[in-house]
């Protein structure tokens, strides 16, 4: 069975600096994610030097590295700018999540140990737990809520033997991210999905590959569903507008 016991040992080495160039991108990938630039917006050099204190190399390092990730786009003539929000990018998006989170999950059930269970569940509970904290009215998932739910669903493939699925699963999903915090701002009310999260997660731990895999799929899908209908009512609008 795959081991993942390192995941709860302390790096005994001692605590180093992170590198510029990491600590800008990511600054600079977190400010993309939650929406500080929005989509199509332009990212000029001189202005990110006096918004994060960095020199240009290592803050356009940064940008090729997300532009690598496609959180934004890089053209020679016009520079850097954020990646647009749209149904096609997401539709991608969620159909390459579902060709390789399903088989890694498959992967990581059949691989999995009790210290990976332990993992799935300890990271189930600290998402009901915030999710039980988000009350109604007007919301905006926060970085406490991304932070949790990101663990959750990285915890559920931890235990697929192939580094490269699991690296790319979390790239896709920090780019499904985006458009999920996009969405949260029309919503009048909060979304709960522990219900969701629970039932992947119980039929996980009992080893049922068929109807977690299912589970999964369809929950990419249906936030995929969800947040189509956001762009579909806010291109309506200013339609009307």
């Amino acid at each position: 069975m795959h081991k993942i016991e390192t995941m709860y040992k302390k790096d005994p080495t001692p605590e180093r600096t992170v590198p510029l160039v990491e600590q800008a991108f990511t600054r600079l990938r977190q400010d993309v994610l939650s929406g500080t630039y929005g989509a199509g917006m332009k990212l000029k050099l001189d202005e990110l030097q006096t918004a994060y204190g960095f020199s240009s190399s290592p803050l356009r390092e940064a940008l090729s590295r997300l532009a690598q990730e496609g959180l934004i786009r890089s053209d020679e003539r016009r520079g850097f700018r954020v990646a647009d929000i749209s149904a096609e990018d997401l539709a991608d998006i969620s159909r390459m999540r579902v060709m390789l989170d399903v088989p890694a999950l498959r992967e990581s059930i059949a691989n999995g140990d009790d210290a990976w269970e332990a993992l799935v569940v300890g990271a189930y509970h600290r998402l009901e737990k915030i999710e039980s904290r988000i009350g109604d009215g007007p919301v905006v998932l926060d970085d406490d809520w991304t932070q949790v739910h990101s663990a959750f669903h990285a915890a559920l493939l931890a235990a697929c033997p192939s580094e490269r699925m699991r690296n790319w699963s979390a790239s896709l999903f920090d780019q499904a991210e985006r458009y999920r915090r996009y969405s949260a701002r029309f919503r009048k009310t909060a979304r709960r999905k522990s219900n969701e999260h629970r039932k992947i997660m119980d039929a996980t731990l009992r080893r049922d590959a068929q109807t977690a895999c299912a589970l999964l799929e369809e929950h990419i899908l249906s936030t995929q569903r969800n947040v189509m209908a956001v762009l579909g009512s806010a291109a309506e609008k200013a339609g009307r507008s």
